[in-house]
């Protein structure tokens, strides 16, 4: 057996036998977003934006992490714990990936005069965790704004990132797919305030 799969079945072993273990949390949010250089040209610095609550499956919305196993079966990992509600910790990081790796503002807590904000709605349809393998996450975008409120943006999108490794790794995994997710919100957002047609980001390659 693999040693990461060992970890898994020793971990399920354990919550199996009732033997109290220690609890790890875990969040989506970087540690650091770093602006990018592109970023100050790209045309999303300082537009107003509205991130709406982000729609997330039920199964996975729970402090504990559900992840997919190599038989294609799932487990509920009682020490493996998200900080916060799953899908209140994606909103934050991919907000936080908006504001301070592409310089949009979030006009819930800084209305100003001048353009309507845009509204950016993500919805997660898939948001499996594969210890040892990776981390994948699909879904669709919608973004509707602009001046005459009129400019719209949809777009499916698919993003996997390996995990090998702890499950430290797999969390970082998914920070870091969320973090590609803003990034192409943000390229898509910046064409529709130039008046110009984005494209959608081609998916990540299936297994």
């Amino acid at each position: 057996m693999l040693p990461h799969l060992a970890g898994i079945a020793a971990a399920l072993a354990l919550v199996a036998c009732g033997t109290p273990s220690q609890t790890h949390f875990y969040s989506l949010m970087p540690g650091e977003v770093v602006p990018s250089a592109a970023a100050a040209s790209s045309g999303t610095r300082a537009l107003p934006i509205v991130l709406e609550p982000v729609r997330m499956p039920t199964q996975v919305d729970q402090p504990q992490w559900l992840v997919r196993l190599p038989d294609d079966s799932v487990a509920v990992l009682e020490q493996e714990r998200w900080a916060s509600p799953l899908r209140d910790e994606f909103r934050a990081a991919l907000l936080e990936q908006l504001i301070v790796g592409h310089g949009a503002i979030d006009a819930r807590t800084r209305p100003a005069p001048g353009p309507a904000p845009w509204h950016i709605t993500v919805d997660v349809r898939r948001f499996d965790s594969l210890p040892g393998v990776e981390a994948r996450i699909e879904g669709s975008w919608a973004i509707q704004g602009g001046a005459d409120r009129t400019a719209s943006s949809r777009c499916e999108w698919l993003l996997r990132e390996p995990a090998a490794g702890p499950m430290s790794a797999l969390a970082a995994s998914h920070r870091h797919a969320i973090a590609r997710l803003g990034d192409a919100i943000a390229a898509a957002l910046a064409r529709l305030a130039r008046g110009e047609t984005p494209t959608c980001p081609a998916p990540d390659e299936r297994r």
